[in-house]
This record gives C-alpha cells, sequence and structure tokens, in this order.
C-alpha cells in the first residue's frame, strides 16, 4: 500500500487554480467602465461644441438682418439654430448687435452658450503705448 504524500507545493497550486480568471474578469470591468467614462465625456463635447456653433450662427444670422427689428432678426436666428439641430432660449438685439443663447442635448449632456455678434468697436490702445488725446467736436 503507497500513501500520497500531499507537500506544500501542490497545496498552494490548488488553491491558485482559476485566479487568472478572477483577474481577467476584474481587468475587463475596469476597462469597461474606463471606456463608459470616455465615452459620455465624448458625447458631452459633441453636445458642447454644437451648442456653440448653433449659437454662433444664430448670433451672426441675427446681427446681420438687426434692420428688420428685434422680432424679423431673432425669427431668422431661430430659423438657423433649428436648422443647426439646437434650440434658442434667448435672443436680444440692441443696435447692430445680437445676443442669442442657444442650448443642445438633453439631461446631463444638457449645454447652454451664448454669443454675441455685430460690427467691431473701437479697439483698445495696445499696452504701454500713448494715446494722443482727440480734439473735442
Amino acid at each position: 500500500m503507497r500513501r500520497r504524500r500531499v507537500g506544500l507545493r501542490s497545496e498552494a497550486r490548488s488553491s491558485d487554480r482559476g485566479s487568472a480568471t478572477v483577474w481577467s474578469v476584474g481587468v475587463i470591468t475596469v476597462l469597461c467602465v474606463v471606456f463608459g467614462a470616455v465615452l459620455a465625456l465624448g458625447q458631452a463635447v459633441v453636445v458642447r461644441h454644437r451648442a456653440a456653433g448653433g449659437a454662433d450662427l444664430a448670433a451672426l444670422a441675427a446681427a446681420d438682418h438687426w434692420a428688420e427689428g428685434t422680432t424679423g432678426a431673432c425669427a431668422r436666428a431661430e430659423r438657423v439654430a433649428a436648422a443647426q439641430r439646437v434650440r434658442l432660449v434667448r435672443c436680444v438685439i440692441a443696435g447692430e448687435t445680437s445676443d442669442v443663447t442657444a442650448a443642445s442635448g438633453r439631461g446631463p449632456f444638457a449645454a447652454e452658450v451664448r454669443a454675441r455678434a455685430g460690427p467691431p468697436g473701437p479697439l483698445p490702445p495696445a499696452a504701454g503705448t500713448a494715446v494722443a488725446p482727440r480734439p473735442p467736436a
């Protein structure tokens, strides 16, 4: 009759059996969570850029049609915003300058962006340069 010897090495081997599967499942889970976070961040960036582009174009359209009055200019801005798949939240016309806010997305992926458009104003003097006073008119 032979006895089978059970040493420390054979016990250690049997206790590690299947540990690679557990580690693999853990690593796959972590990678899936990281991938999901990257996708969510990408979606948020896309929504923000869509809102910014729509707001910019709507502000330019409203500023281009300022002579039609606030109603006409804001109606034009509304059409441009809808063509860009954004919602026009706010539209104000002050002289030749338009100030609009556009929104895009829903729920946690919502973004509102404000844009202004109009003729350029006087440029501020560069730093360190002297400005000659203008004579009264």
